[in-house]
């Protein structure tokens, strides 16, 4: 993450501290819950792309699955700085650490017949932008 979007997240932390009128440990634990309640609206919204509720039949489209992940990165941020000052940091570290044990082919056991690699579901979605609906294939290689 870049400084501007972390000034960002230092901004939007000391308005809602500003704005509320509860101890700091409760807040901080209501900023935590705030992650669940953001992944829930990434789910709906693929429901929705989907249109996996018959009720309600396509009702997103992927470009709101997209938004609706950025505010799951958003709330994270917040809660992350809410907890911790030296946020920035902290994610950088983790990032790289993460990167470090995940990038590298030696920490991956080879294929074999005894271990073969998983499938993989492909999703074939519709270009950013679309305005087709529910255009999803998922198949498997």
């Amino acid at each position: 993450m870049d400084a501007e979007a972390w000034e960002t997240v230092d901004r939007l932390v000391a308005w809602l501290d500003a704005e509320s009128a509860l101890a700091p440990d409760v807040e901080l634990l209501l900023r935590f819950m705030k992650l669940s309640e953001e992944t829930g609206e990434v789910t709906e919204a693929v429901i929705g792309v989907l249109g996996q509720n018959p009720r309600k039949g396509l009702t997103h489209t992927w470009d709101d699955v997209d938004s609706e992940l950025c505010d799951v990165i958003l709330t994270a941020m917040v809660a992350l700085r809410t907890r911790n000052p030296d946020a920035a940091n902290i994610f950088k570290a983790h990032m790289a650490s993460v990167a470090s044990r995940s990038l590298t082919t030696t920490n991956r056991p080879p294929h074999s017949r005894e271990n073969p690699p998983r499938a993989r579901p492909v999703v074939r979605a519709q270009p950013a932008g679309s305005t087709v609906r529910g255009a999803v294939n998922p198949t498997f290689d």
